[in-house]
């Protein structure tokens, strides 16, 4: 482990992993990552995990987003309800007192019920990059987001479990048996988006279809992969049509889901662009810690 003298630390401390960056303004001096997420801690284990993640880089504040500020997390950081300024709020770990660490809090939607919490920091950070957008950010993952953005201010969002029933039916239920890994054909996919765009209801019948057509032989693991992408993906583009339709839109997400958002959205006529995940969390935390002023 290498040893750094920033002025700041940024982290992501997701359910799974904790990553974390040592800083210097918005220069990244080094950087770190460990499997200790919040669904493997107690809640008096998070400031141990932490300072053993950020050993010899002294005593700087650190400024995390992500699941740590659950409600099963370290220290709930509250909802802040949208419409709000795409600005994260932060609140301070209390009873932590090698540093000070605070963490941003989530959005919530009251009409219809909406939450989420790591994501606000990323459009944060998009918008520190590309200030003046208007549109709407999708934020492909687990729970795919969609958020309409105007005049610097998040004024609603939707959330599409798309990842996790993909995750439920590749490895959990009887597709298991038939579906590859990866998305190679992407006739396959382009023809299971346009599918579910088209006939959203009659393409539901399609998923048992790909067990169906492994038993008989007449298609492969590989197919089957990119028409279970392309069926899920079609689905939530004619869920989340609405706030997607004649807006730009931003990509925020991992090199394996966005270029398959891009593929999906330009075969609607959309030119979506691409942003780095962890650029935007830089950036994003980033802003966040210009909130606290002199305190840090």
């Amino acid at each position: 482990m290498s040893d750094a003298a920033p002025d700041w630390i940024a982290a992501d401390w997701g359910t799974t992993h904790l990553r974390v960056w040592a800083m210097r303004g918005r220069e990244v001096l080094d950087r770190r990552s460990s499997e200790q997420g919040m669904g493997k801690l107690a809640p008096a284990e998070f400031g141990p995990v932490l300072e053993e993640a950020v050993a010899g880089w002294g005593a700087a504040p650190v400024v995390t987003c992500g699941m740590v500020g659950s409600r099963q997390g370290w220290a709930e950081a509250p909802y802040a309800p949208v419409p709000c300024a795409a600005q994260p709020r932060l609140v301070r770990v209390p009873d932590h007192a090698a540093r000070p660490v605070y963490i941003a809090c989530g959005l919530r939607q009251d009409s219809p019920p909406d939450v989420m919490r790591g994501e606000e920091t990323q459009i944060a950070g998009f918008l520190l990059r590309n200030p003046g957008f208007e549109g709407t950010i999708c934020l492909p993952g687990t729970h795919t987001k969609w958020v309409a953005l105007r005049a610097g201010r998040i004024e609603r969002f939707r959330s599409c479990m798309t990842g996790e029933i993909y995750d439920l039916l590749a490895h959990r239920s009887v597709l298991r048996h038939t579906i590859g890994k990866g998305c190679q054909d992407m006739a396959a996919f382009d023809a299971a988006v346009s599918e579910a765009q088209a006939d959203p209801a009659g393409a539901y019948g399609a998923l048992f279809a790909l067990r169906a057509g492994a038993l008989l032989g007449a298609q492969s693991p590989e197919t089957a992969a990119c028409r279970l992408s392309g069926l899920l993906i079609g689905w939530e583009l004619a869920a989340a049509r609405d706030l997607w339709q004649g807006q730009p839109v931003a990509l925020i997400g991992s090199p394996v889901l966005s270029p398959l958002y891009t593929r999906a959205l330009a075969g609607r006529g959309i030119d979506a662009t691409s942003q780095d995940a962890e650029d935007v969390t830089l950036a994003g935390l980033y802003a966040a810690r210009q909130t606290i002023g002199a305190e840090t």
